[in-house]
């Protein structure tokens, strides 16, 4: 991943460059236009002044004698010490009615046709060359007056202009790169402070930051951070809540395990023995169901370290928890059915967590249906979301209870359950973005559904 430093120049400098290209291009466009402009200016003048000229009152020989001094004096205009490079790209020549040739200078282009429109215009002579030309036609005196100026003179201008504004741009924009860094370094400073900060504290402190001063950028991130750490603090209480509550529910376990030993140890008769050791075989249970269910809680708490979804058929998962459970339902003289439609139920879930869900769902209908009753268990989907019920035909749940029936080591009416089986199907519902609901039935029984969001 690129430093932030790095990524800001990059937008900024290309930002830049971009905005110099298109100035540097509108500069040029405005550059030819105005250079054209004040050169069609002057090929105008140019010819008037030489209209004038070509105009002046004189006797018919005094005339040729003019256009033979004229001839002369523009002959000799070549490059000389005293001379320029562009005087032989600057021409004109003068046509009289007759399209005889009056006046022109000796660089002064050959055209395969005279040219008789009026105006401004762009024309090639024989040679190949361009030539921007002004034609201004003298119908009083019967001249017509041709100034023209190679375009390679123009070009040679905007050329000059461009490399005459194109270094300095150039350097200066590496210079005002070199600042910018600078500046950014500058103004990311803080942040590069709250770095140093946080690689120097120790891994283990949860302290809260305190920053000051701090830009109000950086404020949110602080808050922030602050929260996370917060946060974790209060998993951490949570856990050592959690481990002080299982201490305490295992206080009691073990304590009667050990009263019913010692009543195996004090029996005097055979039947005595054999009440004191179902008392301590069911106390045992009891505690194993009391241990499998913390530990559940204890996988299922750590949602950092929680197992990576996967894309399942969540009518399988079912059948298979349900393949697995049948036998122990069947020993429980409890008849179980399952309804569900042949389609597939794709969804984004951990199936281990689903199966442990399912397992206290029908543990919780096993521990209060009555013998040979019946245990139905349906499979639908509604309202974007999968519902998984679970109904037994039991006494059902006052209204009183329900809302405490998620809560940790909540049992109602059952006293050998250990309060955990809902509060884990609860957390399991809301790892996968679902819920769990329970209501009474009409007919009798309690219907406890988790309901899972399809998802894409």
């Amino acid at each position: 991943m690129t430093s932030i430093r790095r990524r800001t120049l990059t937008l900024i400098i290309g930002l830049m460059l971009a905005g110099l290209t298109v100035l540097s291009l509108f500069n040029l466009h405005d550059s030819n236009h105005e250079i054209a402009e004040v050169y069609d200016a002057q090929l105008a003048q140019n010819a008037r002044l030489l209209q004038g000229v070509m105009r002046m009152p004189l006797p018919g020989q005094e005339h040729a004698d003019l256009y033979r001094a004229f001839n002369s004096a523009l002959a000799e205009a070549v490059p000389k010490g005293d001379g320029h490079p562009y005087e032989r790209k600057l021409a004109f020549q003068v046509w009289n009615a007759k399209d005889e040739v009056l006046v022109h200078t000796a660089s002064a282009p050959s055209f395969s046709t005279p040219l008789i429109q009026p105006g401004f215009s762009d024309v090639v002579d024989l040679n190949k060359h361009h030539w921007r030309a002004f034609v201004l036609e003298d119908r009083q005196n019967g001249l017509r007056i041709w100034v023209g100026e190679r375009g390679d003179v123009r070009a040679d201008l905007v050329d000059r202009i461009v490399r005459h504004t194109l270094w300095p741009n150039v350097i200066g924009s590496l210079i005002l790169a070199a600042m910018i860094w600078l500046a950014i370094g500058w103004g990311l400073q803080p942040l590069a402070n709250m770095a140093a900060t946080l690689r120097a504290r120790h891994s283990g402190s949860l302290e809260p930051l305190q920053l000051t001063p701090l830009p109000s950028e950086l404020e949110p991130m602080q808050a922030a951070l602050n929260r996370m750490l917060a946060q974790i603090q209060e998993v951490l209480g949570r856990e050592r809540r959690f481990i002080a509550d299982a201490a305490h529910e295992m206080r009691t376990p073990l304590a009667v395990l050990r009263v019913h030993a010692q009543n195996l140890l004090e029996a005097g008769t055979e039947q005595e023995r054999r009440e004191s050791l179902e008392f301590l075989i069911a106390g045992v249970d009891r505690t194993s169901r009391l241990v499998n269910q913390l530990l559940t809680m204890a996988r299922l708490e750590p949602t950092a370290n929680a197992p990576a979804k996967q894309r399942i058929d969540l009518g399988d998962t079912v059948r298979n928890s349900l393949v697995q459970l049948t036998p122990w339902l069947l020993s429980k003289h409890l008849e179980l059915a399952f309804d569900v439609s042949n389609q597939t139920f794709p969804v984004l879930a951990d199936a281990a967590a689903i199966d442990i869900a399912l397992n206290n769902l029908i543990t919780n209908a096993v521990n209060f249906s009555p013998e040979q009753g019946v245990i139905s268990v349906q499979l639908t989907r509604a309202d974007g979301f999968y519902h998984l019920s679970v109904e037994d035909q039991g006494p059902g749940i006052d209204e009183a209870d329900r809302a405490r029936l998620f809560e940790r080591f909540y049992s109602r009416g059952n006293p050998q359950g250990a309060g955990l089986g809902l509060t884990i199907v609860h957390t399991i519902a809301t790892r996968l973005g679902g819920r769990i609901t329970l209501k009474n039935r009409l007919e009798g029984g309690l219907q406890a559904t988790l309901s899972i969001l399809v998802g894409d």
